[in-house]
């Protein structure tokens, strides 16, 4: 019974942020759109710092400094320049990687907040540059980690075996990322069109980003379980925190900005 409560209250609270984000996303005025996107990356700040074990008072202050940053940044139009995406692109493809591959802990006191800035403040200047694309464009962005997970998930319920990073999330499968790279590749086909990069260079850029998506997935996983907790938060009911629904997102989006920017 609580398992039939625990699925309704997910797919409520999945419905309501579907709606909403679709709503801001299409109609929201950009200034509305980025006052929407900065409230989501202030809660995920303040969830990074209670994940690297910083105080109350201390969690609060770094949660409002992320957001005047990002404030600043948006002032800046720095959205629209590849150079904020470059360290998020070195760290996804060099440095987490070898994090998650050497087990190495949590980071501490200042690097924290460095690493904090570096996940979460390119993330929202990609938002805001997809956004500015098209409402279209960036759905398509955001899709890639979405029909990756749930094509990990249900093909690796169906034929998953072999364990993809047991010590990190032992739910995860090899075969499940088999069938979310394939879904990802199907959707690549879809995204391609005759205006557009060619069907080669857009299927090599989706699956690129999915395999960022995993990382950003398991990154994420890695932090809680040197935190010793199962959710970033409780702010999204059955779902845990903001941090664990964007966590593949935190890597695909930055990436997929910079992509964007250089493609055109």
């Amino acid at each position: 019974m609580s398992s039939l409560s625990n699925l309704s209250q997910r797919l409520l609270t999945a419905t309501g942020l579907v709606a909403v984000l679709l709503l801001a996303l299409f109609y929201a005025p950009p200034p509305l759109w980025a006052g929407f996107v900065l409230i989501f990356m202030a809660v995920g700040a303040h969830e990074w710092a209670g994940l690297v074990k910083l105080g109350r008072q201390a969690a609060l202050a770094f949660a409002g400094a992320t957001l005047l940053l990002a404030v600043l940044a948006y002032s800046m139009n720095l959205s629209d320049s590849p150079l904020p995406y470059l360290p998020a692109l070195a760290f996804w493809v060099v440095l987490a990687p070898l994090w998650l591959a050497r087990g190495w802990p949590a980071p501490q006191g200042i690097p924290a907040l460095l690493l904090g800035w570096l996940l979460l403040l390119p993330t929202f200047l990609a938002l805001i540059h997809l956004r500015e694309q098209g409402a279209v464009i960036l759905l398509a962005a955001l899709a890639i980690a979405i029909v990756a997970d749930s094509a990990a998930y249900f093909a690796g319920r169906a034929f998953g075996r072999h364990k993809l990073a047991p010590a990190i999330s032992p739910g995860k499968t090899r075969e499940g990322a088999a069938g979310g790279a394939l879904a990802v590749a199907v959707y690549a086909f879809f995204l391609a069109t005759p205006e557009g990069p060619g069907l080669p260079t857009v299927l090599a850029a989706c699956l690129f980003l999915f395999v960022l998506s995993v990382l950003g997935d398991l990154f994420e996983s890695w932090i809680k379980r040197q935190a010793g907790v199962k959710d970033s938060g409780s702010l999204l009911p059955g779902h845990g925190g903001v941090l664990d629904r964007i966590d593949s997102q935190l890597a695909v989006l930055p990436v997929a900005a910079l992509i964007w920017i250089l493609l055109k």
